[in-house]
């Protein structure tokens, strides 16, 4: 009978890999009982870039689903227009895409 060779342990570390830097972040506009349909979409032009088409379909679905993730994209892209969104009065908050 041979004799085997010592057998070595194998360990295996956990850890935890860093797969984005960015978490996607959602910018939700949320629908109130004040703010004009006109002000939201001129609002979504002007900040967020829209279409005048893209900015009505937003207003529409906020109005009826009560909120509405009018833009995607990293925190720090997304963080001064929502801030600018709340500047005018209208509801916005960020969100982590899940």
């Amino acid at each position: 009978m041979a004799i085997d060779a010592p057998v070595k342990p194998h360990y295996e570390e956990d850890s935890d890999v860093l797969t984005s830097l960015d978490e996607p972040y959602s910018l939700i506009v949320w629908n109130d009982e004040v703010n004009t349909f006109e002000w939201v979409i001129e609002t979504l032009v002007e900040v967020c870039g829209h279409s005048t088409e893209q900015a009505e379909q937003c207003a529409y679905i906020i109005h009826f689903q009560g909120k509405y993730a009018v833009k995607q994209g990293s925190y720090d892209d997304l963080k001064p227009q929502c801030d600018a969104i709340t500047d005018r009065g209208i509801g916005a908050t960020l969100e982590v895409l899940t």
